[in-house]
């Protein structure tokens, strides 16, 4: 072995020595990180601050939409628009009222005063061929949405909580007022 190659060796032998001391401190300094942001849990469970940060996690990592592919997605798919059709429903607009003028007030009247989007206004010239449709056509309308040459209905007047029943109400209060 000559000179220059035991020299090397020496340098190389205390690279890495120091590495594995860097290595031993990282080590070290992580597992002291580490304890300072755990809480062990108590026999009661996790602590509500531990419940809201897995509650925060869960809500990021929820995908936006889903992949409905085959008779299973097709299934899926079925089973996610029933889910959220029942939420829907749970969530009743205006307390349930079935006063079409409260709903009319807070929700139509948006639209239909000012002839938004091509809504229809609440004058007689307006509404005299919707009229002669019938109502069963003007509720369906309004419950699955419409899109004519005049404008847009959307589903529910935009809002899907709405019930059927109070739908119906809201389009016999429009028309009540216009006769």
């Amino acid at each position: 072995m000559t000179k220059h190659d035991a020299t090397f060796l020496r340098h190389f032998s205390m690279i890495i020595a120091g590495l594995m001391v860097f290595t031993v401190f990282l080590i070290l300094f992580a597992n002291y990180i580490y304890a300072g942001f755990t809480a062990a849990e108590s026999a009661d469970g996790p602590s509500e601050r531990q419940v809201a940060q897995m509650a925060k996690v869960d809500e990021r990592l929820t995908p936006i939409g889903g992949v409905y592919a085959g008779e299973t997605g097709r299934a899926a798919m079925l089973a996610a628009a029933e889910a959220a059709r029942a939420a829907a429903a749970s969530k009743v607009a205006y307390g349930g009222t079935l006063d079409g003028s409260v709903i009319y007030g807070n929700l139509c009247g948006a639209c239909h005063n000012a002839g938004v989007g091509g809504a229809p206004k609440m004058e007689m010239a307006a509404w005299n061929a919707r009229i002669a449709q019938g109502m069963d056509v003007m509720v369906r309308h309004a419950i699955e949405g419409f899109q004519g040459d005049g404008g847009i209905m959307p589903a529910r007047g935009g809002n899907p909580s709405l019930t059927d029943e109070q739908i119906t109400v809201t389009v016999q209060y429009m028309v009540d007022t216009l006769q």
